[in-house]
């Protein structure tokens, strides 16, 4: 890890670098509130609560890169805690498929 961190410093990549992990983050985060509220609803939004919290103290703890991709991953779990609202709208709009194993997850005009 202190080659890559070197060879990104020495030809001043980092910035590149955090660009496209940062982008690579917010991608993956994008899936996991789709599967999220598919499969457990808003209980989900616990998880991105405690996985904010947790890569946030991290990013307290940790220098240099890690701490700004731990921070970066933390305020994308933050983020995600309001886009399953969103995504829960997005279902009863019916621009995504509500399961059928939660009743309270089918919007009202499906039930």
């Amino acid at each position: 890890m202190i080659m890559i961190q070197e060879f990104l410093s020495q030809y001043n990549l980092q910035g590149i670098a955090i660009g496209l992990a940062t982008f690579l983050i917010i991608g993956i985060f994008h899936p996991l509130v789709i599967k999220g509220e598919y499969y457990m609803g808003q209980k989900c939004n616990w998880l991105f609560l405690i996985g904010g919290i947790a890569t946030l103290i991290l990013s307290i703890v940790t220098t240099g890169t890690a701490s700004i991709l731990c921070g970066v991953t933390s305020f994308s779990c933050f983020w995600s805690i309001l886009e399953v609202k969103e995504q829960r709208e997005r279902v009863r709009k019916g621009w995504f498929p509500a399961n059928p194993r939660r009743m309270e997850s089918l919007p009202e005009e499906r039930k």
